[in-house]
């Protein structure tokens, strides 16, 4: 098992209650919700059921944020961000490709 400050580390550890990922992205709760409703992403749960959010799911709150405070609506802001999130995981499975290619190669 991994120790907590290796956890803490991980951007996909969920370790940001609803209210501390509320507050450190400037958001409201419900906002969150909304996010979770519209598919941005999907909180991880407690034990207890409550909800628990990564830094990579707060980069995406505070994105999706920044979008609607321009006057996106909601959902285009989180298809946008989804979008643009499988692009950049596409460009890096290339390179990756590319330079395992060159690699194999030489």
């Amino acid at each position: 098992m991994a120790e907590p400050d290796d956890m803490f580390g991980d951007d996909d550890y969920p370790a940001y209650t609803m209210g501390r990922a509320a507050e450190i992205t400037g958001v409201s709760q419900d906002f969150l919700r909304r996010l979770d409703e519209a598919k941005l992403f999907t909180p991880f749960r407690s034990a207890g059921g409550h909800r628990r959010y990564s830094r990579y799911q707060l980069r995406l709150a505070a994105r999706a944020r920044e979008m609607v405070g321009q006057g996106t609506a909601l959902e285009a802001a989180c298809r946008i961000i989804i979008l643009e999130d499988q692009l950049e995981e596409a460009l890096r499975h290339n390179q990756n490709h590319q330079r395992q290619r060159q690699a194999d190669a030489a």
